[in-house]
């Protein structure tokens, strides 16, 4: 089998991946520090324990397991915290980013699958994004992204180092076999956040902002399946290790549901009402993100098959229900 290095590995969509890799006859193995994953999650493959900043550590795993691609990971997401607390973003973000890029190049040029973000674009200008539009990020997270995709062009033109960049919008749902699911430290994304309000486990789920120039007031987001997500990044692995070039692609359904079309969701799959407060609008949410994938479909064969919002929804729901019965 295809060996394939993930760094991040015990993350949400890392974790999603590995299980995708091994479906699908590849090796994946996994390089973690375990500061944000979970060791419960890596059943699909070989683990090393270590820090996307320690070189050494990178080297030993590469000259061991000689991947055949890197899938990259290993990021701090949080946007709030992002603004908190820029110097540990740019840290991990960035310099982490720097140090896997050259350890990579050091050995033949491993391609390398980064995990990227629509953040990177800002303030939507216009109703759909393609690729081509405009980045102005507008937190310390999406430009630490921003500048991780920068370097890695750079190391393409200067050294023949090969990457892709997956642009994904909202990341959600569970591994259909309820195996693994959405488990952060900080939970700040909307339907696991609902779901843990109709489970009872938290008090304090608001809905920021219900005048928005939207159909009903609400935020409008892209929410793609992560086991989606996961058939990205192993189609941007095989694009890449075909001798494909560098290159950028969204990553989203396409589709866009608001926040209240998700409660209403949650409520019907759970069979109960949400309890929630509303809140003022946010400053920086846009009223409409949503992305356009033809770009990932035409060039690397993409085809999100589990993005409908009651199946993500009722994924999402099983997990959470079995995880904190």
């Amino acid at each position: 089998m295809t060996p394939i290095l993930v760094v991040g590995g015990a993350g949400y969509i890392g974790s999603h991946t590995c299980k995708y890799l091994a479906e699908n006859g590849y090796h994946p193995i996994v390089f973690d520090n375990f500061s944000e994953g979970h060791r419960d999650f890596v059943r699909w493959g070989p683990v090393v324990e270590g820090d996307i900043g320690d070189r050494a550590a990178l080297d030993a795993a590469i000259a061991e397991h000689k991947p055949a691609a890197i899938i990259h990971f290993a990021a701090l997401i949080e946007v709030g915290e992002s603004v908190k607390d820029p110097e540990r973003f740019y840290h991990n973000n960035v310099s982490g980013l720097l140090t896997l890029a050259g350890a990579a190049k050091d050995a033949g040029n491993i391609p390398v699958i980064f995990s990227s973000t629509c953040a990177t674009y800002g303030v939507p200008q216009a109703a759909v994004l393609t690729e081509d539009h405009p980045q102005n990020p507008i937190s310390p997270y999406g430009r630490t992204k921003l500048m991780a995709e920068r370097i890695l062009q750079d190391f393409d033109m200067a050294y023949g180092l090969r990457s892709v960049s997956l642009r994904y919008f909202n990341a959600c749902g569970a591994a259909d076999d309820g195996s693994i699911g959405e488990a952060h430290k900080i939970e700040s994304h909307l339907i696991p956040r609902a779901i843990l309000a109709r489970l009872g486990h938290i008090d304090d789920f608001a809905i920021f902002g219900d005048d928005y120039d939207t159909p009903d007031g609400s935020c409008v987001r892209d929410y793609i399946h992560v086991t989606d997500l996961a058939q990205a990044h192993l189609k941007a692995a095989e694009y890449l290790m075909n001798g494909g070039k560098t290159d950028q692609f969204n990553i989203g359904s396409g589709n866009g549901f608001s926040v209240f079309e998700i409660i209403k969701a949650v409520e019907k799959v759970s069979g109960g009402k949400v309890p929630l407060t509303m809140g003022p609008r946010r400053a920086g949410d846009p009223p409409l993100l949503v992305g356009s994938n033809e770009k990932a479909r035409e060039v690397l064969g993409f085809d999100p098959k589990f993005s409908d919002v009651e199946y993500v929804v009722e994924s999402a729901w099983n997990w959470h229900r079995t995880r904190n019965a």
